[in-house]
């Protein structure tokens, strides 16, 4: 299978990467993601993960994949699948203005600078899918990613879509 590509951008901020999905490391978890994109969501930036922007989506595979080329420290650049219930992300705690009391939460994450940990306090260790890792412009996407940090997510959206 040749290559496949994606863009990944930071709406307001008007800032893409390009991203290689890892087809021969995570197969069933590529297709699931290619066959739903465009995707695009609210961002979040990391509370627990560090260096990590992430949206979150309704469950859009017929099956979750399984944990293929699972990470718990994600590297820069680094694409991640996660699934959780609504039980697991329905908390005020976590801050988010949506419903997610559905049956399964999709987290498409990127991790934009190095020492990561998947640790969350509440549940202990969040293994994650490396499904793709970043090609060109993450020294860019880094610099708004830090930018989204410091001065906030709100109204900003994370895009994905085919090249």
């Amino acid at each position: 299978m040749a290559d496949r590509f994606i863009d990944v951008s930071l709406a307001k901020r008007g800032v893409h990467c390009t991203a290689r999905l890892l087809d021969d490391q995570a197969p069933l978890t590529c297709q699931a993601v290619w066959d739903a994109l465009p995707l695009g969501s609210d961002v979040y930036h990391a509370k627990y993960a560090r260096n990590e922007i992430y949206a979150l989506f309704p469950a859009f595979a017929e099956r979750e994949p399984p944990l293929e080329n699972p990470t718990v420290t994600p590297i820069p650049g680094d694409l991640c699948y996660f699934t959780f219930t609504g039980t697991e992300l329905a908390t005020a705690a976590y801050g988010y203005d949506q419903d997610l009391t559905r049956p399964v939460t999709v987290d498409l994450a990127l991790f934009y600078e190095r020492n990561n940990l998947l640790l969350n306090g509440d549940t202990g260790w969040v293994p994650g899918i490396v499904w793709g890792t970043v090609v060109d412009g993450l020294d860019r996407m880094a610099s708004a990613c830090q930018d989204l940090w410091r001065a906030g997510a709100l109204g900003e959206t994370l895009n994905l879509r085919r090249l």
